[in-house]
C-alpha cells in the first residue's frame, strides 16, 4: 500500500506527497504531460530532444548537474511516445537543491543557440547509432507507420527521421517549451524522508511565481480498424532471419486492458510461455520468441517477435505462431496459466514498489491516468480477470486481418 496526500498550486501544479522515513533519502519525480504523440508530423523527435535539452542550462543555471552532484544526487530521465519524465535523489536534508533545479528549468530554459547545436548532433547520433547502424535497430521506424495510419504513435520517440531535429530552430524550441512545460501540465511527486508541510512549502517557495500557461487541448484522430492484413518484407546485414507481428489492442484504461497483457504473458514471456515451449523447445521454430504490449496510453499494440532457426524464413515462421494463437483462441486459457500470470503480476508489483523511486514514479503515472490510487487497485484488477475473460479477449483481439507483419530477412 501507498500512502500518499496530495495539493494543487494556484498555477495548476498537482503536487503528490509519499512519506517513507525508513529511508535516508528524498526523491522528486516531474511527469510533463507531453510525448512523441503531441508532435507534428513535419517536426518529430521534439520531446526526446527536449529531455536531452532541459540539462543544457536554464534561467538561472547554466549546469544542472554539478550543483546535483554537489549535494550528493544524482538525477536522469526518459521520454515515451505519451510522457516526459524526470527524476532525481538527494539525501533529503539536501532536497531543496532538487527544488531550486527543477522549478528553475520550468521556469525557462537558457535558450542557448549553443547547448541547442551540441544537443542536436547528440540527438542524431544517437539516431543513427540506436536506429541505424544497429542490428534490427529500425524496426519500429518501419512497424510503427504500418500499423498506424492516422495516430501519431506512427513514429517512434526519437522521431522519423534526423532531419527534423536537424532543422530544429530556436523558434521552434521556444514555442515547444512554453506550449508543453507549464506547471499545468506537469505532476510533481516528493517521496522518501519528507513531510507533507515540508513539501507544501519548499513547493510554494519554488514553483509558486511560475506562471501558468496556456495548456493546450489534446485532439488526436483516432486509429480506425485496419480494414486487411498489412506487411513489409525488408532485408538487412543481420545476424537471423526475424519475424514482428503486432495486433491492434485496446487503451490503458479499458477494461479489457491488463486481460490483454495477461494474453501476452500467457503465449511468450518467459520459457514457460506457449510460443517458447512449442516453437522453441519443441519444433526448434525460433531460437528465441516473445511476446508484449507498448503499454501506452491511446488504443496500443500486442506484439510477437522472434527470430527463426538456421534458413527458416519469417514467412514460414509465422505459420507456426499462427497455429499456437489459433489453439489459444479456440481452447482458451488453462487456469494454471491463468494463476501462473496472475501470481507473476503480483511479485513484480513487490518488487516495484521496493524502491521508493519506482514509488513516486508509478504514483505520477497514476496521477496522470486520471485515478493515483491505481498504484494501489491495479493489482486488484488484475487478479479478477477470469480464465473467460482473457478467452473473450483473445477472439477480439487477435484478428487475422487486423494484423500488421514485418518479415526482417537476413542477406544471404
Amino acid at each position: 500500500m501507498v500512502d500518499f496526500s496530495a495539493f494543487t498550486l494556484p498555477n495548476g501544479l498537482r503536487v503528490f506527497v509519499h512519506e517513507d522515513h525508513d529511508v535516508q533519502i528524498a526523491v522528486m519525480n516531474i511527469l510533463y504531460d507531453v510525448g512523441a504523440r503531441d508532435e507534428s508530423p513535419d517536426k518529430t523527435g521534439f520531446a526526446h530532444l527536449f529531455e536531452h535539452l532541459m540539462f543544457g542550462g536554464s534561467a538561472n543555471i547554466p549546469n544542472y548537474d554539478e550543483p546535483l552532484q554537489q549535494a550528493g544526487g544524482e538525477n536522469n530521465a526518459f521520454t515515451s511516445n505519451d510522457i516526459t519524465n524526470y527524476y532525481l535523489t538527494v539525501p533529503s536534508a539536501n532536497i531543496e537543491t532538487g527544488f531550486w533545479l527543477e522549478s528553475d528549468r520550468m521556469l525557462s530554459l537558457s535558450f542557448d543557440p549553443k547547448v541547442l547545436e551540441v544537443q542536436q548532433k547528440v540527438v542524431v547520433e544517437e539516431f543513427k547509432q540506436r536506429y541505424l547502424n544497429q542490428p534490427y535497430g529500425d524496426v519500429w521506424l518501419k512497424l510503427r507507420p504500418l500499423a498506424y495510419q492516422q495516430h501519431p504513435y506512427r513514429w517512434a520517440t526519437i522521431g522519423k527521421e534526423p532531419a527534423h531535429v536537424e532543422q530544429a530552430t530556436m523558434q521552434d524550441v521556444r514555442e515547444f517549451f512554453f506550449t508543453h512545460y507549464i506547471p499545468n501540465n506537469a505532476i510533481l511527486v516528493v517521496a522518501g524522508d519528507v513531510t507533507r508541510d515540508q513539501v507544501m512549502k519548499l513547493t510554494e517557495k519554488w514553483f509558486s511565481t511560475i506562471p501558468a500557461g496556456n495548456r493546450k487541448q489534446r485532439n488526436l484522430p483516432v486509429e480506425a480498424i485496419p480494414a486487411s492484413k498489412k506487411s513489409i518484407t525488408i532485408q538487412a546485414d543481420v545476424p537471423a532471419h526475424a519475424l514482428y507481428k503486432v495486433y491492434p489492442m485496446v487503451n490503458r484504461l479499458h477494461a479489457d486492458y491488463h486481460g490483454t497483457e495477461m494474453i501476452a504473458d500467457m503465449l511468450g514471456q518467459g520459457h514457460s510461455s506457449r510460443l517458447y515451449q512449442k516453437l522453441v523447445k519443441e519444433k526448434e521454430i525460433f531460437t528465441a520468441i516473445s511476446a508484449y504490449t507498448t503499454s501506452s496510453i491511446d488504443p496500443g499494440l500486442l506484439i510477437f517477435s522472434g527470430r527463426t532457426k538456421g534458413n527458416r524464413t519469417p514467412e514460414e515462421a509465422e505459420k507456426y505462431i499462427d497455429e499456437v494463437v489459433a489453439d489459444f483462441i479456440q481452447q482458451g486459457p488453462s487456469d494454471q496459466e491463468l494463476e501462473k500470470v496472475r501470481n507473476q503480476a503480483e511479485t513484480n508489483n513487490q518488487f516495484g514498489q521496493i524502491e521508493v523511486m519506482n514509488r513516486a514514479m508509478n504514483l505520477a503515472y497514476s496521477a496522470l491516468l486520471g485515478d493515483p490510487d491505481l498504484i494501489n487497485t491495479d493489482l486488484d484488477k488484475i487478479k479478477q480477470v477470469s480464465v473467460q475473460d482473457v478467452h473473450r479477449i483473445s477472439k477480439q483481439t487477435l484478428i487475422e486481418s487486423q494484423s500488421s507483419v514485418l518479415y526482417y530477412n537476413r542477406k544471404n
